[in-house]
C-alpha cells in the first residue's frame, strides 16, 4: 500500500502501539491525545503471552521483563472458610509460559519514549469527537470545530470511553456493569504473599480481594503492588461515608495478611474508583476510520485480557495495512483477522465475570463447590491456562505473528526478572 497519512486518537498503550507499528511500515503518523501531557490511567494489569509477543515484535520486551514481575500462578480462596475456589497455573500447559505483571505507567513509558525515540508525532490537548469524511479523507472534528486533516484512516484508540466510536458499522455503547472496584498503587508487601502469583479472596461473588506485584513503574523506583477490592460504584459514597477506619478494618478481618497494605491507605484519596462497561463492536471500522482496543471492546478485567486484546488489534491493523492494496480491503481483513478472539474472549468475561462479581449466592455457591472441583480435573487446568493466557483461539495467525519461545533453556528463550 502507498504511504498513508493516519491519524491515531489516543496515546495509550493502543495507539502507542499502532503509532509505532505503521510509523516503522513506512506510513506518516501524528498521535493526537486529548489530555495537557499524555500519562497512563490506572494501576496494574498482567501481560499475556499475547501482549508479550507483540511487544516481542516491538523490540520492547526485554524493558518489560526488566520492570515487570513474573507471574506463574493465579490463586483464590474463600474468604471465610480458606477453601481453594481458583488455581490457574500457566505451566499447566506446556511450553514455559508466563504472564509479567506491570504497573500501566511502565507500559506506557515504554512505547512513549519508543515512540519520542523515532519521532513520532505525539499532539496533546487535542480533543477529537467526530470525523468528517470526503473524498480527499477525513478531516478530525473537536467540540470547538475542525482539528486538522485530511488523513487517509484514523485509528480510534481513545478507550472505553470513545466519542468514534460510534462511526463504526453497527456500533454500540458500552452497558455499564454493576461492579467496579476500589484500586490502589501501593508499596510491595512480601510477608504472606507471592511475588509471582495473583491472589485473591472471596466473599460470596459481592466481596473480591486482590492483590497482584507490578514490579516497577520505573527502574529506579521500588517494587510496587497493585491492591483492589470489588465494590458496585453506587456504594462508594456510602463506604467512604462510614469512614477508612471501617473499610481498612472489614478488609484486614478478611485477609489478615493485608493489614500491612492497609497500613499505607491513610484516607479514600488513596485510592481510585472504577467502572467497567461490557461492549463489543461487531465490525470495529467505518469509512477511513478503525477502532482498536477498549474502543472496540470493553469488559470487566475478569479474564486481564483488555491491554493484550488492545496490543493484538493494533498488530492485527498493520499487518492488513500491510498486505491489502487499498486502505477500504484492510479495514474488512482487520476486523475480520480478529472477530473471532475477540468475540469469544469478550463472551467468556462476560460468562465468567457474574461468578466473581455479582448479587448471586447460587452462583458463588456454584463457583465453590461445582467449578473449582471441575477445575482440578484434567484436561480443565490446560483449558483454563489457555483462557488466562489468551490463547484458548488462536490469536496470532490471522496477524502474521508467531508466539514467542518462552522456554529459558532454549537459545533466544525467555525469562521475565523475578521480584526481589
Amino acid at each position: 500500500m502507498r504511504r498513508l497519512d493516519v491519524a491515531i486518537v489516543g496515546a495509550g498503550p493502543a495507539g502507542l502501539a499502532a503509532a509505532l507499528l505503521l510509523h516503522r511500515a513506512g506510513h506518516r503518523v501524528t498521535v493526537l491525545e486529548r489530555f495537557d501531557a499524555p500519562k497512563p490511567v490506572g494501576s496494574g494489569l498482567i501481560l499475556q503471552p499475547t501482549g508479550l509477543t507483540v511487544l516481542k515484535a516491538l523490540g520492547l520486551l526485554d524493558q518489560i521483563l526488566m520492570l515487570g514481575a513474573r507471574i506463574d500462578r493465579l490463586y483464590g480462596a474463600d474468604a471465610d472458610s480458606g477453601r481453594t475456589v481458583l488455581d490457574v497455573r500457566y505451566d499447566a500447559r506446556r511450553g514455559g509460559r508466563f504472564g509479567v505483571a506491570v504497573h500501566r505507567a511502565a507500559l506506557f513509558n515504554v512505547l512513549f519514549r519508543a515512540a519520542q525515540a523515532e519521532g513520532i508525532a505525539v499532539e496533546t490537548g487535542r480533543e477529537i469527537v467526530g470525523l468528517d469524511i470526503a473524498a480527499a479523507g477525513a478531516r478530525l472534528a473537536g467540540p470547538n470545530g475542525p482539528q486538522g486533516g485530511p488523513f487517509d484512516l484514523v485509528v480510534d484508540a481513545s478507550g472505553a470511553r470513545s466519542r468514534l466510536r460510534r462511526l463504526a458499522r453497527g456500533a454500540v455503547e458500552p452497558v455499564p456493569l454493576a461492579y467496579g472496584a476500589f484500586w490502589a498503587s501501593l508499596p510491595w508487601q512480601p510477608k504472606g504473599f507471592d511475588a509471582h502469583a495473583l491472589l485473591q479472596r472471596y466473599q460470596r461473588a459481592s466481596v473480591m480481594i486482590g492483590v497482584l506485584p507490578i514490579g516497577r513503574p520505573e527502574e529506579a523506583a521500588p517494587e510496587m503492588a497493585a491492591f483492589f477490592w470489588s465494590l458496585k460504584p453506587d456504594e462508594a459514597e456510602r463506604v467512604k461515608a462510614a469512614g477508612i477506619g471501617a473499610w481498612r478494618d472489614r478488609v484486614v478481618a478478611l485477609w489478615p495478611d493485608c493489614a500491612a497494605y492497609m497500613a499505607h491507605v491513610g484516607d479514600f484519596d488513596a485510592l481510585s474508583l472504577a467502572r467497567y462497561g461490557h461492549h463489543t463492536l461487531p465490525f470495529p471500522a467505518g469509512p477511513r476510520l478503525a477502532v482498536i482496543g477498549d474502543a472496540a471492546h470493553s469488559t470487566s478485567p475478569q479474564l486481564g485480557q483488555g491491554a493484550n486484546m488492545a496490543l493484538l488489534d493494533a498488530a492485527g491493523l498493520a499487518f492488513a495495512l500491510d498486505a491489502a492494496r487499498t486502505v477500504e480491503d484492510a479495514l474488512t481483513a482487520y476486523c475480520a483477522a480478529r472477530r473471532r478472539h475477540v468475540r469469544v474472549f469478550q463472551w467468556l468475561s462476560r460468562a465468567f465475570t457474574p461468578f466473581y462479581q455479582s448479587d448471586s449466592a447460587m452462583l458463588s455457591l456454584l463457583r465453590d463447590r461445582l467449578v473449582a472441583t471441575v477445575a482440578r480435573v484434567p484436561p480443565a487446568p490446560a483449558i483454563l491456562a489457555e483462557m488466562v493466557a489468551g490463547t484458548l483461539v488462536d490469536p496470532f495467525a490471522g496477524i502474521g505473528l508467531r508466539e514467542a519461545d518462552w522456554a529459558p533453556d532454549v537459545p533466544g528463550g525467555l525469562r521475565a526478572r523475578p521480584v526481589v
